[in-house]
């Protein structure tokens, strides 16, 4: 007892020094609402937050080739050592080895394109065009077999998408996370 008392003594004055120094050398400054806007930048499953753009699968096989083949492999099959494959694995989830890809595992097209907008390419995250995103999802899309060829994607388009795997997941019931599935009287 004695000794928790003094831990939480000892800490209480760690807390209090840090927030004295830091009122006193004025480190930091508040966010401003256009800071902010700079960094908010998520896409939801629902497509909130898809910025305006296109793309095409061809203009996305160009991009694919020059920014992600090195690291995905060729066609998303072959991936470098350390990196995701992103084609196939359709059917392997309830496998032994199962092969978690954009084809087979990832339940919304619009988290793709978050995905890829805010780490890829792995040298140079966030640094494709809002097009160059929409047009390697379309890519990835077609290569999964989950759109034709000519598929066009933007906002609208990539909302409608449906995943093999949309229905593969259960809502998280833990007490500290929101249950989308229920919208009234939910326990």
């Amino acid at each position: 007892m004695r000794a928790l008392s003094a831990s939480v003594v000892a800490l209480l004055f760690v807390a209090g020094s840090a927030l004295a120094q830091q009122a006193r050398l004025g480190l930091g400054t508040p966010a401003t609402s256009e800071q902010i806007r700079g960094w908010d930048i998520d896409v939801r499953p629902d497509g909130a937050g898809l910025p305006p753009g296109k793309g095409t699968v061809e203009q996305g096989e160009k991009v694919y080739a020059e920014q992600c083949a090195a690291c995905h492999g060729e066609k998303g099959q072959n991936p470098a050592k350390g990196f995701d494959r992103l084609v196939g694995g359709k059917g392997t989830l309830a496998t032994p080895k199962p092969v978690q890809t954009v084809g087979s595992y990832w339940p919304y097209a619009t988290t793709i394109f978050d995905y890829v907008n805010r780490a890829m390419p792995f040298t140079a995250p966030n640094s494709l065009t809002a097009d160059e995103v929409y047009s390697v999802v379309a890519y990835l899309l077609y290569v999964n077999d989950i759109v034709p060829r000519q598929a066009v994607m933007d906002a609208q388009e990539l909302k409608k998408v449906k995943m093999p795997n949309a229905e593969g997941f259960i809502a998280d019931g833990r007490p500290d996370t929101e249950d989308l599935k229920c919208k009234a009287d939910c326990k």
